[in-house]
């Protein structure tokens, strides 16, 4: 792969010396005018996959792709300043220097338009006791939670303790019928991965070469296995293959560990690392990225957000998540941990509209306390879907397993789902795929700001996939009876369409095979004899000319 430049950008048009972390700068550069790189030839820096995702889901390469252009970075290298991250999708770079001379030179450059710097702050009892505000409300080494629900049935993995909070999105029956992650690349971009390279959890990943690499946005190089936890926990929750304790949501994925956080602080720096580490995703041909981090307040009160801030345009890291997700990745992000606290609602990037924000419930599928609320403030729904994230089993990196609970735990265990659910739908593209797993929810005709669309059934947002791509998908209003049905099925179509007298019922198996089918006078009653079906769930569909609706059915 060639070398990849990595870029940012921050919103607004903040003008002074505005520094994002102590003595590190954000510099906004105007133009990309002279670039050495073209539109035409991606391949100086997009690999092959990156492109072929491009065409795959008919995305055009634009400005936004190109580097930031090599001379204004060297302009600000010979002004004396340290490059940290360059950014491309929004044209800028961070910076450190302790000279303010060199950031008045910079800011004198002809391409630079501002330099953003603020009141360094004085920690009280030091940067090693501060805790992050979006882990604050998170735990660690918890209690098993208590589970009303049907033990381990019978599949083809021993989810051990990790069944439940893949059994509750139907992820078990997902990797019965093949569909593990194979051939997709997740990104994890997190605070740190301690001892992921040693911890059993992960064998089969580094012997089967599904770690793809590594990068450090914080301190620069690889990864050094000695950071932060917490996303070595995080990635167990995807990509652990350790049968009788722990198998992820997507275990024969491929993985990219990215470290964008630095724990000892919490600076609007770390906004721009994680577009950067998106960046840096896209280029190396990611499919799903995931995101256990979210941002609001900062040590330096001067870059806090405001709950008005979260409307899916404003933040620098949102805007960065949706440029993601408009370069064809699947970008899902834990909500928040403030549903308890004074902040409540979600915080970015969650609040993108081109982002998965992801909520938690308890191991019952009820709303856990401590998941943020939506909406955006612009009024849309979010969560989009929950997950579990109270009583998750991830990996302990002191060698072992633990309970755990906070949003970042339901995000990757959806990440991986989403992995998944596109393995089996790769024609589709991402957005295709996320919209399928809000129309499977449970909540999906009746969303709200705790639980959003509810909990999804992938197997369900399979079959909504797997239907005609020639159709369009509506919300047609079926009234089904009885539920659950025992030998045969009566259904209703209900619409005020005169013109459509005629359509088709098809049923269908978890596997989207087709096990009933017949023509339907929409103007009466219809059923279907489904009594030499053995006991189950199945999916009803229902075409109208060039449309389809399915709902899904349960038979005693």
């Amino acid at each position: 792969m060639k070398k990849l430049i990595l870029s940012f950008l921050i919103a607004g048009t903040l003008t002074g010396f505005s520094q994002v972390a102590p003595d590190k700068y954000y510099v906004q550069f105007t133009d990309k005018n002279n670039s050495p790189y073209s539109i035409d030839d991606p391949s100086d820096y997009l690999s092959q996959r990156a492109i072929d995702r491009r065409i795959r889901q008919g995305i055009a390469i634009d400005e936004k792709d190109l580097p930031v252009n090599p001379a204004y970075l060297q302009g600000v290298t010979d002004a004396g300043a340290a490059v940290l991250n360059p950014t491309k999708w929004l044209n800028g770079v961070t910076i450190y220097t302790g000279d303010s001379t060199v950031v008045i030179a910079i800011n004198a450059l002809p391409y630079v338009a501002n330099v953003l710097k603020s009141t360094p702050v004085v920690y009280n009892d030091g940067p090693e006791n501060f805790k992050k505000p979006f882990f604050e409300h998170e735990y660690y080494n918890g209690t098993a939670p208590v589970i009303f629900k049907d033990g381990q049935g019978i599949t083809s993995f021993d989810y051990g303790e990790g069944y439940n909070q893949i059994h509750m999105l139907k992820g078990d029956l997902m990797h019965d019928m093949g569909y593990r992650g194979q051939g997709m690349i997740i990104a994890v971009i997190d605070a740190g991965f301690n001892n992921a390279d040693i911890h059993p959890a992960f064998d089969s990943l580094w012997n089967n070469n599904q770690i793809l690499g590594t990068r450090d946005l914080v301190d620069g190089g690889e990864v050094a296995f000695d950071k932060s936890s917490h996303g070595t926990m995080v990635l167990s929750t995807i990509g652990s293959n350790y049968p009788g304790q722990l198998i992820g949501t997507a275990p024969k994925a491929s993985f990219w560990m990215l470290r964008s956080e630095d724990v000892g602080s919490e600076y609007i720096i770390e906004e721009y690392n994680w577009v950067s580490a998106a960046e840096f995703a896209d280029s190396a041909g990611v499919d799903v990225i995931n995101s256990s981090l979210g941002y609001y307040v900062f040590n330096d009160p001067s870059q806090d957000h405001t709950y008005a801030d979260m409307n899916g345009n404003t933040t620098p890291v949102t805007i960065g998540a949706d440029i993601a997700a408009s370069r064809g990745m699947a970008v899902c992000n834990s909500l928040g941990n403030e549903g308890s606290g004074f902040w409540y609602y979600l915080i970015a990037p969650s609040d993108g509209d081109s982002v998965f924000g992801i909520g938690a419930v308890d191991a019952n599928g009820n709303y856990a306390g401590f998941s943020s609320h939506g909406p955006s403030s612009d009024g849309r729904i979010k969560p989009n879907v929950v997950a579990q994230g109270s009583g998750v089993y991830a990996a302990d990196p002191s060698g072992w397993f633990t309970y755990t609970g906070g949003t970042s735990f339901s995000s990757p265990i959806t990440a991986g789902m989403v992995a998944c659910l596109w393995q089996a739908n790769p024609e589709m593209n991402n957005m295709e795929i996320l919209s399928a797993i809000e129309q499977s929810a449970s909540q999906s005709e009746d969303p709200d700001d705790l639980l959003g669309y509810g909990i999804p059934d992938y197997v369900m947002a399979n079959n909504i996939l797997t239907v005609v791509e020639s159709f369009t998908l509506v919300d047609l209003d079926i009234e089904i009876y009885p539920v659950p049905f025992k030998d045969r099925l009566y259904f209703n179509v209900i619409s005020d369409d005169k013109e459509h007298r005629q359509g088709r019922a098809e049923v269908t198996d978890l596997t989207g095979k087709i096990v009933s089918e017949e023509e339907l006078d929409l103007t009466k009653t219809s059923s279907v004899n489904l009594e030499y079906l053995p006991a189950g769930i199945y999916f009803l569909k229902i075409r109208i000319d060039d449309k389809y609706a399915v709902k899904k059915v349960v038979k005693l």
